[in-house]
């Protein structure tokens, strides 16, 4: 089992920014890769980032490309969401998840799919204002 909570969620201007963080404890943290999803009112969950176990691969929602950056911390057992340049349409609760995978991140119709992923957090509020 793997627990994992979210941090650093808020209510931010547009083009603001914040910094999540997603800590995880139980089993090892390294050995999952971890991915960060997010789901509006109304809407589906939508996977925004993913990063491999070691930290080198990462794979990016083209609607966050070169704004959000994902990163971990294996040693903190930490996964973090950089989000800059935040739009309205950012605002989600925003969640953090663990899977023992045997996909690689660029295998992305496994990467990207919330179903792939054995472990969640219970979601942190982002909202951004216009």
């Amino acid at each position: 089992q793997v627990q994992l909570v979210e941090s650093g969620g808020g209510l931010v201007q547009a083009g603001g920014s914040l910094r999540l963080s997603c800590a995880a404890s139980g089993r090892t943290f390294s050995y999952y890769a971890m991915g960060w999803f997010r789901q509006a009112p109304g809407k589906e969950r939508e996977f925004v980032a993913v990063i491999s176990t070691s930290g080198r691969s990462t794979y990016y929602a083209d609607s966050v490309k070169g704004r959000f950056t994902i990163s971990r911390d294996n040693h903190k057992n930490t996964v973090y969401l950089q989000m800059n340049n935040l739009k309205p349409e950012d605002t989600a609760v925003y969640y953090c998840a663990a899977a023992s995978q045997t996909w690689g991140v660029a295998q992305t119709t496994s990467s990207t799919n919330y179903r792939s992923y054995d472990y969640w957090g219970q979601g942190t509020q982002v909202t951004v204002s216009s």
